[in-house]
Parts: structure tokens; C-alpha cells; sequence
């Protein structure tokens, strides 16, 4: 055995052992006793997974089978062909979805667009502005709630109602940020996280206004007025109510979404952001008011938390404060940092590959998280910009020393 043989070896022996002490816990202790044959199925499982992923590696480099050339030149064919031309395949392809879809299907089609929606209005803050924030779900919440509110006490419609959650939302985001942008980093996270748990926890005892852990029931769904043909063409009240009308829905809400965030991006405001992700104190030198800019930046992203929130509880019908809890700020974090901080089509990734992939594997849903962490782990050693990393994205002045 070579060397090189030998500390491949001893590495999946010690990888091997380590798999195994996190996976028996959950699937060896039981109330009829202690199992050690479905762990070691699983860990066995994984190391023939690496050993055949490594064997057609090697394979590739010793005999030039081309295949990386292969892939590569398809890329590469791909990205000759006119934009105009891909966006228009693509956008057919969202509107035929659930024509082709069962409703299952359509449920998760409709989770990952309101995901899409929250992750590009975080990177409105996190990606362009680099502001961590992990209280982003508040703004979320506050959309929803005022949707339900003015929904349940005023019968005012979706379509009214939706421009005052973004509004609401907005002036929430001013008013979590004005005190806050004088920190920075860590103290930065730490307090914008203590603002997220303060609303979830007056959404839980303002029990008068929302209803405390009960939440709210009777929230009206969309409606829109359609020409019936059958009727003449006359003007028809049609409920959004089907999953299929709720997909177009937020569809919808997720096009102009992206949309607006690449207009922003591509605007003054956001090279200014992202004069200020990359160097604050080079970029208020340089004639940047970083103040009323980052204070901008947490008004847009709450803008698209509103929207969202809005949705959600058209859709729902129902709102409480365990919608709106920690797990899904950090959720919503994790896709901007997985499909890439500032990179719209990243994001859109990174939302498919946290909440439509795990439904492909419901039956081992007790290994979800554990998959997780391994996937954030192994992504900041190969890939810590992200899948789809963002076009213009410098090095921090602080990170270069």
C-alpha cells in the first residue's frame, strides 16, 4: 500500500467513525433498545458514495475521458445564445409549471417563491449593503400581520391592503435600523437579532390586538375580477383560493421582486451599497452618506419582507408568532450565503436547493439538518462565495490584513 493509499485511509476511517457517533443517536436509541446495524448501513452507504465519487475522478484524470471539456463546452454553447431567447424559455417554463404539476407540487413551487422573495430582499441588506441582519423575519411578520389586521377588522381587499404591508414594513425597517447602523459586525447581528425576537415576542402577549399565541383566523383571500366567458365576458369575482391561482400569485410578487432588486443594484444606490459593503470609511470619504444609505437599505429589504408576509397570510388565511421565528431569519441567511451574497440568479439557487430539495428526501428527514450542516460546512471550504457568486465583489479592507 503507498503512502498516499494509507493516509486516504486512515482519513475515511477517521470520517467514517466521526459519521457514526452523529448519526447512532438518532437512529440507535430506542424505547425497545439499542440498534447499531441502521447507522452503520448508513455511514457504509457513504463511504462506498465517496469511494465510487472518487474512483470516477481519478478515472477521469488518468484516462482524459474529457468529460469536465464536455461539460464546460456545454456551458459554453448555452452561454452564446441570445438572453432574450433563455428568459423566454424560462418564463414559459414558471408559467406551464403547474399546468404539468400535481398539487404537491405546486405547494413546494409556491414555499420556494416566497423564500425567493425573502432571500433577494435580505440581500438588498446582507448581500449589496453588507449589513448582517439576523431579524430579517420581523419584517416578514409585520407584512402579514398588517395584511390580517386590516383583512379581519376593516374587510380591506388584498390588493388595497398589499401597498400598506410594504409601507408598514419600511417604516418598521426605519425604525429597527435608525438606532442600530451606528455598530458594525457582530454588534450589528447580535442587536438586530434582539429586535427580531422583541416583535415575535409582542406579536405572542399583545394578546387584544393580535391575538396573542392563537394568532388570527378569517384572513380574506385575493380576489380579481375575470371576464367570464360563460356569463357573457360579464366581470366575475374570482378568489384566488387554488393553489394553482396563488402560485401565479407570488409568481408574480417574485418577478417584479427580482426585477427591482436588479434595478437597484445596477442603479447609483447600489454601487453606493456596494461602496459601503466593501469599505465604509473609504466610501463616506469619498462624499457617501452611508447613514441615510444604509438606513435605505434596511427600508428596501423590508419592502419585499412586507410583500411576502403579505402573501403568506392571504394564503394562509391564519397568522401566529410561531411563523415568524428565529430558524427562518436564519433560514432565509442561509440562502443568500449558499447561492451567493449580491447574485440574484445565486439566491433563487440557493432557495430551490434548501427548501425543494429536502422534500425529495422526506424519508430520511432526520438527517435534513445534519445534511445541512455538512453542505454549509464543505461550501466555505470549495466555494465560500457561493454557488453563483456575485460579478462585483471586492475584499474587505479589514479582511486583507
Amino acid at each position: 500500500m503507498t503512502p498516499v493509499s494509507k493516509s486516504l485511509a486512515s482519513k475515511l476511517l477517521i470520517a467514517a467513525l466521526w459519521l457514526f457517533v452523529l448519526v447512532w443517536p438518532m437512529t440507535g436509541i430506542s424505547p425497545e433498545g439499542l440498534d447499531f446495524a441502521k447507522a452503520a448501513r448508513l455511514v457504509g452507504g457513504a463511504i462506498i458514495g465517496v469511494l465510487l465519487c472518487l474512483g470516477a475522478w481519478k478515472l477521469n484524470r488518468t484516462v482524459n475521458l474529457g468529460v469536465g471539456r464536455a461539460v464546460g463546452n456545454a456551458f459554453a454553447g448555452l452561454s452564446r445564445l441570445p438572453n432574450w431567447l433563455l428568459m423566454g424559455v424560462g418564463f414559459a417554463a414558471l408559467l406551464a409549471f403547474p399546468i404539468l404539476s400535481s398539487r404537491y407540487g405546486q405547494d413546494v413551487a409556491i414555499n420556494v417563491l416566497v423564500y425567493v422573495t425573502l432571500g433577494l430582499g435580505l440581500n438588498v441588506v446582507v448581500g449589496l449593503a453588507g449589513l448582517l441582519d439576523l431579524g430579517y423575519i420581523a419584517f416578514y411578520g409585520v407584512g402579514a400581520y398588517t395584511y390580517a389586521l386590516f383583512s379581519v377588522h376593516f374587510q380591506m381587499p388584498f390588493w388595497v391592503a398589499l401597498p400598506l404591508c410594504a409601507a408598514f414594513a419600511a417604516a418598521a425597517g426605519c425604525f429597527i435600523g435608525y438606532p442600530t447602523l451606528r455598530m458594525r459586525g457582530d454588534y450589528l447581528a447580535i442587536v438586530t437579532l434582539g429586535f427580531g425576537e422583541i416583535l415575535r415576542i409582542i406579536l405572542n402577549n399583545w394578546m387584544k390586538l393580535t391575538g396573542g399565541p392563537n394568532g388570527i383566523l378569517g384572513i380574506k383571500a385575493p380576489a380579481i375580477y375575470w371576464p367570464d366567458p360563460e356569463q357573457g365576458f360579464e366581470m366575475t369575482r374570482f378568489l384566488i383560493r387554488s393553489p394553482m391561482a396563488q402560485y401565479y400569485l407570488i409568481l408574480a410578487i417574485a418577478l417584479i421582486t427580482v426585477l427591482a432588486v436588479r434595478r437597484l443594484a445596477d442603479s447609483r444606490i447600489g454601487r453606493a451599497w456596494e461602496a459601503i459593503r466593501e469599505d465604509e470609511t473609504a466610501a463616506s470619504i469619498m462624499g457617501v452618506n452611508t447613514f441615510a444609505l444604509k438606513l435605505l437599505a434596511y427600508a428596501m429589504g423590508a419592502v419585499f419582507g412586507g410583500l411576502a408576509g403579505a402573501f403568506f397570510a392571504a394564503k394562509m388565511r391564519f397568522v401566529s408568532p410561531g411563523s415568524f421565528t428565529f430558524i427562518e431569519s436564519a433560514m432565509v441567511l442561509a440562502m443568500v450565503v449558499l447561492g451567493g451574497m449580491g447574485s440574484i440568479p445565486g439566491i433563487v439557487l440557493g432557495a430551490v436547493a434548501l427548501i425543494a430539495l429536502p422534500e425529495f428526501f422526506r424519508d430520511f428527514e432526520s438527517y435534513r439538518m445534519l445534511v445541512f450542516g455538512a453542505a454549509m460546512a464543505v461550501m466555505m471550504l470549495f466555494r465560500p462565495a457561493g454557488l453563483i457568486p456575485a460579478k462585483r465583489v471586492g475584499k474587505r479592507s479589514e479582511e486583507s490584513h
